[in-house]
């Protein structure tokens, strides 16, 4: 039998992410707050977007490796070809999504543009419900 996987790491960032959004989402709210409120509580979804973004690709690949014959299998993927083997074996619903997730976040690593934080920041609410799918059919591997 395989070890379970620890998902209480995923877990937690994707509830912080879920908090972040939840705080900025409160229109009358955050509207009543300065610029630079703003701009502080924006770069802390895009934190959070980055932290679960991380944690989530680690897990599956950690999935991936024990559904696997070999490590050898899964550490020779590309994260293309990781993703498309999550698509097939039923853990990740839109390849293509995360595909998109990781353009984000390369996007947030290497550049720091007030139009690109904004694009990542609105792409969070589609991206925490991906997250939180993949947390559910990671956890139904490993009951």
């Amino acid at each position: 039998m395989t070890e379970q996987l620890d998902l209480s790491t995923l877990e937690n960032a994707i509830n912080s992410l879920k908090e972040a959004i939840a705080v900025v989402s409160d229109d009358v709210w955050f509207k009543q707050q300065s610029s630079a409120v703003q701009h502080t509580l924006i770069a802390g979804v895009i934190q959070n977007f980055e932290f679960v973004y991380e944690i989530s690709v680690k897990m599956l690949r950690r999935q991936l490796e024990q559904d696997a014959a070999s490590l050898d299998e899964v550490d020779s993927y590309s994260f293309r070809d990781m993703m498309r083997t999550a698509g097939e074996k039923g853990l990740v619903r839109n390849v293509e999504a995360w595909f998109s997730y990781r353009t984000l976040r390369n996007i947030t690593s290497h550049t720091y543009d007030h139009q690109k934080a904004k694009t990542v920041y609105q792409a969070s609410y589609a991206f925490v419900l991906d997250a939180q799918d993949l947390l559910e059919r990671i956890n139904e591997r490993n009951q």
